[in-house]
């Protein structure tokens, strides 16, 4: 029998923690997976395994985790779907499936393949599903936008690292020009509200650096498409990327200093996107300074990792991710 309430009388009756397990965890699996990825673009087999097997275990944990939430306490999902900013995050786990497809091309070519064919089919009906309750009557004001609406965009941009590789050019060309298509009205949309209106709540304002990854998963899914050719295309994204890292290196301090929340998370796999963006152009262009700036990207992306798993540990062993909003 479900356990299951409804969400308005939480107040009233305390829900299990499982009720109030976010989906926002699966950024941790966006982060490990992209490190993993960022290990293996800077020449790092070896650690690349160990964090592709990591990183695999721990998404297995996390939906199953969420599996369950969705058998036992299903109006908490559908409250989180309804939710203006959560809504965003589900794609979240569908990235992680198609990280782990990247990641295991070469040694498990048969399953990255069926992972890609999967996640390419939950992302295709996500993107519309998202996008129809978008524009659905209900109101959305400007207070309820953030970067974190980049996520379902950058999804669809991500499917063409392994369809190209997969022989699927139609529909990786598709899902490319899907996602670039809301990243540039997103964009647009974004600097309206983070120029005009009020500034992002706390737990939101991780959600900036967000902003760096579109444009780097667009440089290696462009790359990807045209046969590895850095035309000006290339140029203009990649560089896109990095004045958005700049853009936020400024805002760190201050991200620094907020109490710690799960959002904290996204900073980890647009970093190791621009991460993995510096190695590609590197090895493509043989350019010194790019490898360079890689390595120290990498080194920054481990420490933020870790730094975020430990932090993650601490506060799940007291209490404080499970909690009601």
């Amino acid at each position: 029998m479900s356990t299951d309430a409804n969400p308005g009388d939480a107040a009233a009756a305390p829900q299990p923690s499982l009720a109030h397990y976010p989906i926002t965890v699966f950024g941790i699996t966006m982060g490990v997976l992209g490190l993993a990825l960022a290990l293996r673009a800077g020449g790092f087999e070896g650690a690349s395994v160990a964090i592709t097997v990591l990183g695999a275990l721990v998404l297995i944990l996390l939906g199953a985790l969420y599996g369950l939430k969705s058998l036992r306490h299903a109006a908490f999902v559908a409250q989180e779907w309804h939710h203006p900013v959560r809504l965003a995050f589900f794609p979240a786990a569908n990235i992680s499936i198609l990280l782990l497809s990247l990641l295991l091309q070469s040694g498990m070519p048969a399953l990255s393949a069926a992972l890609w064919i999967i996640g390419a089919v939950v992302q295709a009906i996500l993107t519309v599903v998202i996008v129809s309750a978008w524009i659905s009557h209900r109101a959305f004001g400007p207070a309820m936008l953030s970067p974190a609406w980049f996520i379902p965009a950058v999804a669809n941009v991500i499917l063409p690292l392994g369809g190209a590789h997969l022989g699927y050019l139609e529909v990786s060309w598709y899902f490319f020009s899907v996602g670039l298509l809301f990243w540039l009205i997103l964009l647009t949309l974004v600097f309206n509200r983070l120029i005009f209106h009020d500034p992002l709540p706390g737990k939101l304002r991780p959600t900036l650096v967000i902003l760096i990854a579109p444009p780097s998963v667009g440089f290696l899914a462009w790359l990807a498409l045209n046969g590895g050719q850095i035309d000006a295309l290339a140029h203009v994204l990649l560089s896109t990327g990095v004045f958005f890292a700049a853009l936020v290196a400024v805002q760190v301090p201050a991200l620094l200093r907020l109490p710690f929340a799960m959002s904290f998370w996204a900073l980890s796999f647009p970093l190791a996107a621009l991460t993995t963006a510096m190695f590609r152009y590197a090895d493509l262009s043989g350019s010194g300074m790019h490898r360079a700036a890689g390595l120290v990207l990498l080194c920054l992306l481990g420490l933020t990792i870790l730094g975020l798993g430990l932090r993650t540990i601490r506060a799940a062993m007291a209490g404080e991710i499970c909690q009601p909003e």
